[in-house]
């Protein structure tokens, strides 16, 4: 069976903010609904481990949100996610980052899951994100001291997405800037449209609409 790690934040606020965030839940239901569709196995880590804080929990109409969050063993992993630095990366093939704008404050910047996630991709590993999980993949250094993103073609939310969303005065910084700056290069389709980018074995999505699509990728990438 193949096994994915999921790493998800324990930042619970937008920022610097008092406003509840943290992970965007439908980024990484609508993932695992596809995941487990292909019989991938999941372990939910964050730096902390413990309870990690969700929010879009309560979005209508949205089926697969619900259905995953009523699930009895996906409360128990999210609730008690483990701990990145006591992982053993090697017992998974692929590494998934939702978004969420509580990883900036995060994730973004975090050395161990840095570091399992460069060494994950250095020894054959697929590394996937959605949104703002790209800014996931800002701090991998490889191991000749070369940063992930700069051989690699990612996207990740747009400055227009965040004016849209209300949030471009909150966050702690803009993902579009800092993927343009970092990358190899920053691609980006139509606001709140499906964007998915391949580019060897990274995998990214535009928004919260691709990600089923950057799941469905993954598991193509791990038959």
């Amino acid at each position: 069976m193949k096994k994915v790690l999921i790493f998800v934040t324990n930042h619970g606020t937008l920022g610097d903010t008092d406003e509840a965030n943290g992970t965007f839940s439908p980024e990484l239901t609508h993932a695992l609904d596809v995941l487990l569709k292909a019989d991938v196995y999941y372990d939910l880590v964050s730096v902390k481990g413990g309870k990690a804080p969700l929010y879009g929990t309560d979005i209508e109409d949205d089926e697969v949100n619900a259905r995953i969050l009523a699930n009895d063993e996906f409360q128990k992993r999210i609730n008690n996610t483990l701990v990145a630095s006591k992982v053993n990366v090697d017992d998974y093939d692929a590494i998934f980052y939702p978004g969420g704008f509580g990883l900036l404050s995060d994730l973004a910047t975090d050395q161990t899951v840095a570091m399992l996630s460069a060494r994950h991709y250095e020894n054959g590993g697929i590394l996937a994100a959605v949104c703002h999980g790209p800014a996931g993949l800002l701090p991998i250094t490889l191991s000749d001291g070369q940063k992930l993103l700069e051989n690699t073609v990612v996207t990740g939310f747009t400055r227009e997405e965040e004016v849209d969303y209300g949030t471009i005065d909150k966050i702690p910084f803009l993902l579009e800037e800092s993927l343009t700056r970092a990358a190899k290069q920053y691609r980006k389709g139509q606001p709140w449209a499906e964007l998915v980018v391949e580019d060897n074995r990274v995998i990214t999505g535009q928004n919260p609409a691709s990600a089923h699509a950057v799941a469905a990728a993954l598991v193509k990438q791990l038959v």
